[in-house]
C-alpha cells in the first residue's frame, strides 16, 4: 500500500469517527504505560585442551592474558533492570536468588556511577587512519577448501564501508537489553558493590524476586531448562594447522544449535585467516554472542548454524598452515525464558496492560588452541618414540597453548 494510500484512508477513519462518536468516546485513548524490563543474561565459558585432565588444566589458572580470567568451566550472570521514571534520592533495589545459586539471599542492584572527566583535561581530536589489513574468509565444514574460496577482504582495495559491510554478516534481532537512558531508572549486577563469582555448581532453578522502591516487585521461578548450561566440552581434536583439523565436542542438553568461527595470523604475510562452520557465506562475527531461539531457527535452516543434533565438524586443509597458531571459537545457543505480568486475560474485551517482563537468555561458549597435534586423540594408539624424545609433559602443553592464546588475543 502507498504511503498516499494510507493517509487517504487514515483521513477517512478519522473523519467517520468524529462524524457518529460522541465528544466522550472521541477523546484520544490514553497511551499505554512504558513496562519495566528485567534481564537475566546467564552464560558457561570454557577453555578446553583434549587429553589434559582437570588437575593440568588448573594449572593454567590465572595465566592466561586478555578477556579470559581463568581456564575450565566458568557460570558468569549478568542482571539489567530499567523501569520508567526517574529514581528516588536514595534508589534501592535487590533480587532475591534461590539457596541453590550459592551466592547468599540476595543480589544488590546498583544504579552505575557517571564518569567525570578528569579536570583541566579537553578531548583531542585525533586524525582517523585508514586501518590496512588483508583476510582470508574460508567457509563451511569439510575435509577440502570449496570452490569459489578464499573470499579475499583488503582494506587497501576496498571502502571501509564496502569491509565492513563484507564482515558484518549476520546477528541477532529483537530488542536490546535494559540500559542508561534518560528518563529511565536503570541498575545492574555485578556492580561496585558486589562482585563475587558465581560458583562451578550455582543453579537459577527455583523462586526469584525482584524488588525496590523505584520498580514493581517482580517474581519468577527458573526450571531446568532455563539453568545455566552444560560447558562446551570437546571430545577429540585430530590433524596440525597444515593438515584437516577434525574436532568433536559432547551434546549440550539445552542447546538448540551451534556455532563455530576459527582465526589465525600469517606472520609471513601479514594476513588474517577466518573460518566459520557456516554452509553459507558468513564470517560470524555478529553470531558470536546471544541469539533468540527464532533466529537459531532460521539460521539452521538457512545453513548458517549447525542443529542440535550435530556433534562434529572439519576444517579443510591448509587453511592455517602458515600460521603461526591457530584457535577456535564455539557457541551452543540457549532457550530464552519470557515472562510477562499480568497475564492477559481470556475475555480480549477486558482491557489489559502488562506492568514487567523478564527475560532470561542463555550461551555456552568455549575456546580451543588448534594445531596442537597428538592431543585429544582419545582412544588413539600411542606410537613408540624414538630414543631419546619423550611424549611432551603437560607443563609443554600448557605453554604452548598459552603461547597459541597469546599470540591471537
Amino acid at each position: 500500500m502507498s504511503l498516499l494510500r494510507k493517509t487517504t484512508c487514515a483521513v477517512a477513519a478519522v473523519a467517520m469517527i468524529a462524524c457518529f462518536a460522541s465528544p466522550a468516546s472521541a477523546a484520544e485513548p490514553k497511551p499505554k504505560k512504558p513496562l519495566t524490563q528485567y534481564w537475566v543474561s546467564a552464560a558457561t565459558q570454557n577453555l578446553s585442551i583434549p587429553g589434559m585432565s582437570q588437575g593440568e588444566m588448573t594449572g593454567l589458572q590465572g595465566m592466561i592474558l586478555g578477556k579470559m580470567t581463568g581456564v575450565g568451566p566458568k557460570r558468569t550472570l549478568l542482571l539489567q533492570l530499567g523501569a520508567p521514571g526517574t529514581p528516588p534520592a536514595a534508589p534501592e533495589a535487590t533480587h532475591d536468588i534461590p539457596p541453590g545459586l550459592e551466592m547468599g539471599k540476595t543480589l544488590p542492584l546498583l544504579i552505575p556511577e557517571r564518569e567525570r572527566p578528569a579536570r583541566g583535561e579537553e578531548p583531542q581530536e585525533r586524525k582517523a587512519e585508514k586501518p590496512r589489513a588483508r583476510m582470508l574468509f574460508y567457509w563451511g565444514c569439510g575435509e577440502a577448501v570449496r570452490p569459489g574460496q578464499p573470499r579475499v577482504l583488503d582494506t587497501e582495495k576496498m571502502s571501509m564501508a564496502d569491509f565492513g559491510r563484507a564482515m558484518a554478516g549476520r546477528s541477532g534481532s529483537g530488542p536490546a537489553p535494559p540500559s542508561p537512558r534518560s528518563g529511565w531508572a536503570y541498575a545492574e549486577w555485578p556492580n561496585r558493590q558486589d562482585q563475587k563469582d558465581v560458583p562451578k555448581s550455582g543453579s537459577l532453578t527455583g523462586a526469584h524476586f525482584v524488588h525496590g522502591n523505584y520498580s514493581p516487585e517482580i517474581k519468577f521461578s527458573v526450571g531446568e531448562r532455563h539453568d545455566f548450561m552444560a560447558p562446551v566440552e570437546f571430545t577429540s581434536v585430530r590433524g596440525g594447522l597444515a593438515d584437516s583439523i577434525a574436532f568433536e565436542w559432547k551434546t549440550i542438553p539445552t542447546a538448540i544449535g551451534y556455532f563455530a568461527m576459527a582465526v589465525g595470523h600469517s606472520e609471513k604475510t601479514g594476513e588474517t585467516i577466518l573460518w566459520s562452520s557456516s554452509d553459507a557465506q558468513e564470517p560470524g562475527y555478529g553470531l558470536m554472542g546471544y541469539l533468540p531461539p527464532a533466529d537459531v531457527n532460521r539460521f539452521i535452516r538457512d545453513r548458517v548454524v549447525m542443529g542440535p543434533a550435530v556433534t562434529s565438524c572439519r576444517i579443510p586443509r591448509g587453511i592455517f598452515k602458515e600460521a603461526g597458531g591457530a584457535a577456535l571459537q564455539f557457541i551452543g545457543y540457549g532457550d530464552e525464558l519470557n515472562i510477562a505480568w499480568p497475564p492477559k486475560p481470556k475475555d480480549p474485551k477486558i482491557p489489559h496492560e502488562y506492568v514487567w517482563a523478564v527475560k532470561l537468555r542463555n550461551k555456552s561458549t568455549g575456546m580451543l588452541p588448534l594445531g596442537q597435534e597428538g592431543a585429544g586423540q582419545e582412544g588413539a594408539t600411542k606410537e613408540k618414540q624414538p630414543d631419546g624424545e619423550r611424549p611432551g609433559s603437560p607443563t609443554d602443553k600448557m605453554k604452548r597453548t598459552l603461547d597459541t592464546i597469546r599470540g591471537l588475543f
